[in-house]
């Protein structure tokens, strides 16, 4: 039972009308009304935007009470009761289109970064054994290098190997390792002409070297560049670069201040690929020698020869 007076309670049953109360002025009509007034069922409510789309909102109020809008309008873009959601944003900064297409030259980025990663590792060896595979061609390891060797170009030059009572004469040592293998041979030598009384001789020294872990290129060239700085008061060395033989070689010539001597000392390296080759000509004669000793010019093109068919035979 309502105290007379009282406003009704909006959450409440029904209330039946009561009738007029002797003393009580009846309610008046609002005169600034668009229409007949209705009592709204949230007399002091105030209409708020929900905060999330699912939420069904309240009934709407009487039209012209500023409520909630209709389900025609709701449908044309807002948060109405029917649930439509709301229209995707345009294309343009920041937008899904322009997040799209950020993701993919993000991607891309990504994909081409690892290419050039990828490339670097295979390229410097970081997927195998982190080494570069050697370059030796067909060079094959020989256990007797004086039995691969060509001595034609020296015994053409008159020169001819020299008796041993031991029987040591060539001589040859050769190893073989997982970082290098190694072959030596040294031949001693006299004039073929030359007799019991010449007292003149001639050595032969080769090496060759197959390099298995290392390559040699880099400090191939100044190995034999630093002969120059080998300067005495009567001596000093040449330091040439020739070509013909391997991928590249040089020739260290001994030369002598003032008049020529009675003396030679010539070496030829060379590189090819991760081989490596020296042959060393060492010539002594007396001065009462009838066979002079070679200029440094024949002395290097004896020796080339030498090294080209030498070189030869080590490619089986």
């Amino acid at each position: 039972m309502s105290i007379p007076g009282e406003s009704p309670n909006p959450y409440g049953p029904p209330q039946q009308p009561q009738p007029p109360q002797p003393g009580v002025p009846a309610p008046q009509p609002n005169p600034y009304s668009q229409g007949p007034q209705q009592q709204s069922p949230y007399p002091y409510a105030q209409p708020t935007m929900p905060a999330m789309p699912a939420v069904t909102a309240p009934p709407p109020g009487p039209a012209g009470s500023g409520g909630w809008s209709t389900p025609e309008t709701a449908a044309g873009g807002g948060y109405g009761p029917m649930g439509v959601q709301p229209p995707m944003p345009p294309a343009g900064p920041g937008g899904p289109s322009s997040g799209g297409k950020g993701w993919l030259w993000a991607l891309g980025g990504a994909v081409v970064a690892s290419a050039v990663w990828a490339g670097v590792v295979f390229s410097t060896g970081g997927f195998g054994s982190g080494e570069k595979k050697a370059d030796l061609g067909t060079y094959q390891y020989a256990s007797d290098l004086c039995a691969s060797s060509d001595f034609t170009p020296i015994e053409n030059a008159s020169f001819k190997e020299k008796d041993s009572t031991s029987g040591s004469n060539p001589q040859h040592s050769s190893s073989q390792d997982p970082a290098m293998d190694s072959m030596t041979c040294n031949v001693d030598y006299e004039p073929s002409t030359s007799s019991s009384s010449d007292y003149s001789s001639a050595w032969l020294y080769t090496t060759a070297y197959l390099h298995r872990k290392t390559d040699p290129a880099p400090e191939f060239k100044a190995t034999y560049m630093s002969y120059k700085n080998q300067k005495t008061s009567s001596t000093h060395y040449k330091v040439t670069k020739v070509s013909g033989v391997g991928d590249e070689a040089y020739v260290v010539a001994q030369e002598y201040e003032g008049s020529s001597n009675s003396s030679a000392y010539v070496i030829l390296g060379v590189r090819d690929g991760w081989m490596t080759y020296q042959t060393t000509w060492s010539q002594y004669a007396s001065t009462s020698s009838d066979n002079p000793v070679k200029s440094n010019s024949e002395i290097t093109e004896m020796l080339k020869e030498s090294a080209k068919g030498t070189l030869e035979k080590l490619q089986k």
